[in-house]
């Protein structure tokens, strides 16, 4: 009765946003599981003019999810923050359409940025659909080799039982706290997908919000639902220019020169590896795009009062080099 009573408050005061892009094949599992486990949540699924029947499918099965449908694929980016600015609730949770939530995955969430109010987001515990016994996430890593990792990826379930502060939350099942997405604002639209949850969460960083890993909120992965696999060249296409434009974005010009070295190595090992998946070409123009969207594209704007919380990330930065060796 105690743990209904928590579940049913917990679900009233968060708002679920699920963007869509032909998810035929994913959207049903997805929304029916959700629904189980927070049936007072508000659900809003947003359509990015899919042609697959998926948003009909939505509008006919499921009368309770508010569907917001646009007139064409605008990108994950767009998508996820038309739904956040209509959520009703102070806390807003973004989940992919390929994922299917596990009983308590709401509440865990809700309950972690209820009880530390420095928090931003928390992230849950994402575990492979299609091989249960592995971790497809555990909570995004980002390094000085401008590199960002999912922790935990393709180990055992067994591992990262334990809640965590981490650099940024994978955007497929996080929750966030909406006053603060007003202050610092949302998913950067240039990105149009992939690395759009690490720039959000280094610009909470920033400004001194705490982003965690909350491993009792689990969710199943299909991975690369839209995009096809894990490696294409879609995928490495837009990753690649992002990765630069990151970088760029959230690195003051001290910080920037302080890790050129580390970048230049980082974007070098990471060519040699698209190289050798014949990708190398593509690899390359994202690289060149990157740097052309960092001439038109704004800086996150430097405040003397965050130098101890660009202190904090510099030394984060150089620490998960080697967390992503080990």
């Amino acid at each position: 009765m105690i743990r209904g009573q928590l579940s049913m408050k917990a679900g009233s005061r968060v708002s679920i946003v699920v963007p869509n892009y032909n998810g035929i094949a994913f959207v049903k599992a997805c929304l029916e599981a959700l629904t189980q486990d927070a049936p007072e949540a508000e659900i809003l699924l947003v359509d990015n003019g899919s042609t697959d029947g998926s948003r009909e499918l939505v509008e006919t099965q499921f009368p309770q999810v508010r569907v917001i449908a646009l007139d064409k694929n605008y990108g994950f980016c767009r998508a996820a923050n038309e739904g956040m600015r209509a959520a009703a609730s102070p806390y807003v949770i973004l989940l992919n359409n390929d994922t299917e939530v596990l009983p308590g995955f709401t509440k865990a969430l809700v309950s972690a940025l209820q009880m530390e109010p420095y928090a931003f987001s928390a992230g849950a515990k994402m575990i492979q659909l299609h091989c249960q016994e592995k971790i497809d996430d555990a909570g995004n890593l980002y390094c000085a080799f401008g590199w960002a990792f999912a922790r935990g990826k393709d180990k055992s379930v067994e591992y990262y039982e334990k809640a965590d502060e981490i650099f940024a939350a994978c955007g497929g099942a996080v929750i966030y706290r909406k006053a603060a997405l007003e202050r610092i604002g949302y998913l950067d639209e240039s990105h149009f997908a992939y690395l759009e949850d690490i720039d959000l969460g280094w610009r909470a960083k920033i400004a001194g919000w705490k982003n965690l890993y909350v491993p009792e909120a689990k969710v199943l992965h299909v991975g690369s639902g839209t995009s096809g696999s894990r490696y294409n060249e879609f995928k490495v296409h837009l990753s690649s220019r992002n990765s630069v434009y990151l970088a760029y974005k959230n690195m003051p010009a001290f910080q920037l020169i302080l890790n050129l070295p580390f970048l230049f190595i980082g974007f070098g090992i990471k060519y040699l590896f698209f190289v050798k998946k014949g990708l190398g070409k593509i690899y390359r123009k994202g690289l060149k795009e990157g740097l052309l969207m960092c001439r038109r594209e704004k800086k996150v704007k430097f405040c003397w009062k965050n130098i101890p919380c660009y202190g904090r990330i510099q030394l984060e930065l150089w620490i998960n080099m080697g967390k992503r060796f080990r």
